[in-house]
């Protein structure tokens, strides 16, 4: 072999080794398809000869056939794994996509923006949900604007949430995400728009939201407002499952809105008329009726009207004799006779006697009687 020959060879290799001179490892850099079969693409980056990338590392999940994902000219980007091998290195365009799916969500949380994520199972302390690819983390705190006790509702979903942290390391990347703060942030808006019209006094439309021990949680023109148990029914109620359920639309009537700490009271009860009022109407004050001793008490007896509708024997009406007891003159289960004395209807109280209704009794039998004797006189 000449020496001229030599050295437009030694020349040529110092030019290829020349332009793999700015290729290093764990670089992304942009590479054209050559071939492409079943298994593998192979991918020009400028290095000494094509690299293969096998299908695995062209797409996740991985595709039937890299033909699938990529053609002959198409320009991707890659990461550079290794520059050495009989394959020359070793790409992944999965990595590649990555980490410009890491950079891109860098971006996004600087801009304050919200991304979709898709709830994939519940995990210990939160959700784990997908991200353009990644997968990311939903503490329980942040997934509502309340404590969540079972998070299984939500695998499936696809919400809107806000990065609150991108953590862009290779070996061990971190996404954790916040749907709480996009609540709030909604929340806010619509508070300052239903507080500016809301007024006491007003009945408007609602859906059941949440229910707890001591009420209902009900949105109103999404905004929550509570309906305290005791303004749930007329009737008592023992638990407020007993009388609403999630979903239900129903008409509240607005007690009280306190703009300054964004509470709003409502009650499901004063919708309607109180059905006291109605049984109350049935009965006139002066009026004889029996019913059933029900409860006693220091004050008095409790006698029952008809069912939910209840009267009270003080104490002194209860015999003519002085007691210090009821279970002196009654006792719970005696059917007795009794004059309603007062209705108060502003109180939701019937007082009635059992001593006012004996003493009637005696003046009119006496009063029969006086009668009765004229007449025989007079028949004489």
């Amino acid at each position: 072999m000449s020496d001229d020959i030599r050295k437009v060879e030694d020349m040529g290799s110092l030019l290829e080794e020349a332009g793999d001179n700015n290729l290093r490892e764990g670089q992304i850099v942009e590479g054209e398809v050559v071939q492409v079969n079943h298994s593998e693409a192979f991918v020009d980056i400028g290095h000494k000869q094509e690299i293969p990338v096998p299908k695995r590392e062209l797409a996740y999940p991985e595709p039937e056939s890299a033909e699938d994902v990529v053609k002959v000219g198409d320009k991707i980007n890659v990461y550079i794994q290794s520059l050495q091998g009989e394959n020359g290195g070793a790409l992944s365009k999965v990595k590649a996509d990555r980490m410009s799916a890491w950079k891109d969500l860098e971006a996004i949380k600087e801009r304050g923006e919200t991304v979709d994520a898709k709830i994939t199972q519940v995990v210990k302390g939160g959700l784990a949900a997908t991200v353009n690819g990644l997968r990311g983390f939903i503490p329980a705190s942040q997934v509502e604007l309340y404590f969540v006790r079972d998070l299984n509702s939500y695998v499936g979903q696809t919400v809107k949430a806000i990065p609150i942290e991108v953590k862009l390391d290779v070996r061990n990347p971190r996404l954790v995400l916040s749907r709480r703060q996009i609540l709030e942030e909604e929340r806010s808006k619509k508070q300052d728009e239903i507080f500016s019209t809301l007024e006491a006094g007003q009945t408007i439309k609602g859906t059941v939201k949440r229910l707890v021990d001591y009420g209902a949680f009900i949105d109103v023109g999404g905004v929550d407002g509570l309906a305290h148990i005791s303004d749930l029914s007329w009737e008592r109620v023992k638990q407020p499952s007993d009388v609403l359920k999630v979903g239900d639309e129903i008409d509240v009537y607005v007690k009280n809105v306190d703009t300054d700490s964004k509470r709003i009271s409502l009650s499901v009860k004063d919708t309607i008329r109180d059905p006291w009022l109605d049984k109350a109407e049935k009965y006139k004050e002066g009026e004889y009726i029996e019913g059933k001793v029900i409860k006693l008490t220091d004050f008095g007896a409790f006698m029952e009207v008809e069912p939910g509708f209840d009267g009270l024997i003080p104490m002194g009406e209860l015999s003519d004799r002085r007691i210090e007891r009821a279970d002196e003159a009654v006792q719970v289960g005696d059917v007795v006779r009794v004059k309603i004395m007062r209705i108060d209807t502003k109180r939701k109280r019937i007082s009635l006697s059992i001593n006012r209704a004996k003493r009637d009794a005696d003046s009119a039998a006496v009063k029969r009687y006086n009668e009765e004797q004229a007449k025989n006189e007079a028949a004489e």
